[in-house]
Formats: C-alpha cells, structure tokens, sequence
C-alpha cells in the first residue's frame, strides 16, 4: 500500500467553504485543475472569479477535504426545489480529487459530508450523474447507496449565441 492509499492520507477535515473561507484560493485552482482533467483550458482567474461568484450568488455551495493545511479534494452542490414533495433536492455537481490523493477515502468523506448536511436540512434526496464509464466513480457511488434513476431521460438543449432557438421561437 502507497502513502497515497494509506490511512494518513485521509483528510484532516472536510470543511465548507466560500469566498471568504482562507482554503478558497486553493480550491479555485483545484477547481482549475478539474475544468482542464475535462480538457478545458486552464484559466486561474477566470475560474476563481467564476467560483467566487456561484458561490456568493447561492448558486452553488463548495466543500473541501483539507490535509495537512492543503486543499486535496472538494465538491459542489446545488439545492433545487423538489415541489411535489414541498422540499429540497441536492445535487452533487463537481466532485473532485487531486490525482496524487485518489483512492485513499477523500472521495467518500466529501460525499459522506454533503449527505449528512443533506439530512440535516431535511432535503428529501441526493442526487449525482457521472459517465457511464467512470467505473470507479460509479463503484464508489454504489457503495455508498447512490442508485441509478430509470425511467427518465437526461436531456439537453445547447444554447449557441448566434443560433436561433428550434421550432421557431422568437
């Protein structure tokens, strides 16, 4: 077993964070990171701007895994109005961890944090998408309880600037 694998690579804490919060420039430039594992290109501080204001706007709430007073992972979450149920609905957006702390339990402690906030909020579910072929996101995920919707349809609808909206909307 790795140091990266080992029990001390566990996080110290898993703490939320906003603008203000002194981990935030570190989760920005995680954040960057993350933007360009998808093959996005790095922009700092067009990324930290962007972070700073989700987070300011309520848009999205961030945590982060903190190790030995370095950022090693975060994630994101929205909270949507569940009508029907006359309550909430969280939804993981980005979770992340840097390369060098995977596999060593950043992953679930972040997860496990955003649920048990989840339950004491009253939210009456958590929810999260990932590829079809993210096979250990996806183990991890299973392992945890997360269970896959069937029965409804992701679907999309890319707005292009120069582009006019389909069926003749104005």
């Amino acid at each position: 077993m790795t140091a990266a694998h080992s029990e001390g690579s566990r996080p110290q804490s898993i703490v939320s964070t906003g603008p203000a919060h002194p981990a935030f420039d570190q989760v920005a430039a995680l954040f960057d990171d993350y933007r360009a594992h998808y093959g996005q290109p790095s922009t700092p501080e067009i990324t930290r701007s962007w972070l700073h204001d989700q987070i300011a706007q309520h848009r999205i709430s961030a945590a982060a895994a903190i190790r030995a007073d370095h950022v090693c992972g975060f994630i994101t979450v929205t909270i949507m109005p569940a009508s029907l149920m006359l309550g909430t609905s969280w939804s993981v957006r980005e979770l992340y961890v840097a390369p060098h702390h995977r596999r060593s339990g950043i992953a679930k402690a972040l997860l496990q944090h955003v649920i048990r906030n989840a339950r004491a909020a009253g939210a009456h579910r958590v929810s999260l998408q990932t590829e079809t072929d993210n096979i250990p996101a996806l183990a991890l995920y299973n392992e945890i309880g997360f269970q896959p919707v069937t029965g409804l349809e992701l679907l999309n609808l890319t707005l292009h600037p120069t582009l006019k909206d389909p069926g003749g909307m104005a």
